[in-house]
């Protein structure tokens, strides 16, 4: 393919006072796994909702698949894993219905003949089969997260974006995860994950964007963990920035406070 699965040139996002995004640029060739490092407060989670039309950006252009983000993005061909956002909440469903909502989009508000079964596949991609008819308000927050990863895998989706898809979710899971990733990354899938640390997708990952204020600080290899970062049990706040080279003019970002917050947790 011709045109990158992502496209983002000059974007800057305003939530509010903050000037969270500062004019970032990034691309995501067909059959990538990058990784989306910084530390909280970076813009991580601002940019991966940019990209994918939850937020519009203040200025800049973003595209999907080859599509300026509109009505014309084959988003049937795009997986999006929100960060932290329980499979339990709103109305009361089994794990095998919130999943089968994954093939619902804009241009589609019926289910297809053969949802159950691409339903069941998707579940059995992330360790649930077993768990299919159970209410999702029974899982534990792990398996629900796993729940969302398999709503996004039920389109059998081109292009998967996931926001910090493994954090605080037990180990069981994030092993559940790991496995899934690496049939899918072999399949040629492409993906951009927000990640605070490589952990059991290093292999997998083929190259680093790190943010820091707003900007791209980083593009290219996957940094080395710091001593003792790839541990059992090791409580990881933010890695890695302080290690990497510099890539891009950093104006205004010396020893002051942080000048901007991220707003998690917007729709």
């Amino acid at each position: 393919m011709t045109t990158p699965a992502i496209e983002a040139h000059g974007v800057h996002v305003h939530l509010g006072a903050s000037h969270v995004l500062r004019g970032v640029d990034l691309t995501v060739e067909h059959g990538e796994v990058v990784a989306l490092l910084g530390a909280n407060g970076s813009g991580k989670s601002t940019l991966v909702r940019t990209v994918v039309g939850v937020l519009t950006p203040s200025t800049g252009q973003v595209s999907l698949l080859g599509h300026h983000l509109g009505d014309d993005v084959p988003w049937q061909r795009v997986g999006y894993v929100p960060q932290r956002v329980s499979a339990a909440a709103g109305v009361p469903s089994t794990a095998s219905e919130v999943v089968a909502s994954g093939l619902l989009h804009g241009r589609r508000l019926a289910l297809p003949r053969g949802w159950r079964r691409r339903t069941r596949e998707a579940l059995d991609l992330v360790g649930l089969a077993d768990r299919a008819d159970q209410a999702t308000s029974q899982l534990s927050g792990g398996q629900q997260q796993r729940v969302l990863i398999a709503r996004a895998l039920v389109r059998e989706p081109e292009l998967l974006v996931l926001d910090e898809p493994v954090a605080g979710v037990d180990r069981p899971s994030q092993e559940a995860f790991a496995a899934t990733m690496t049939r899918l990354v072999g399949d040629g899938i492409t993906v951009l994950v927000v990640l605070h640390e490589l952990g059991e997708l290093a292999d997998l990952i083929t190259r680093a964007v790190v943010l820091r204020h707003g900007r791209v600080v980083h593009d290219g290899a996957p940094p080395r963990p710091h001593g003792g970062h790839d541990a059992a049990g090791h409580d990881h706040v933010h890695p890695h920035t302080s290690e990497l080279p510099v890539q891009t003019p950093q104006v205004g970002l010396g020893e002051g406070p942080l000048d901007t917050t991220e707003t998690e947790g917007r729709p």
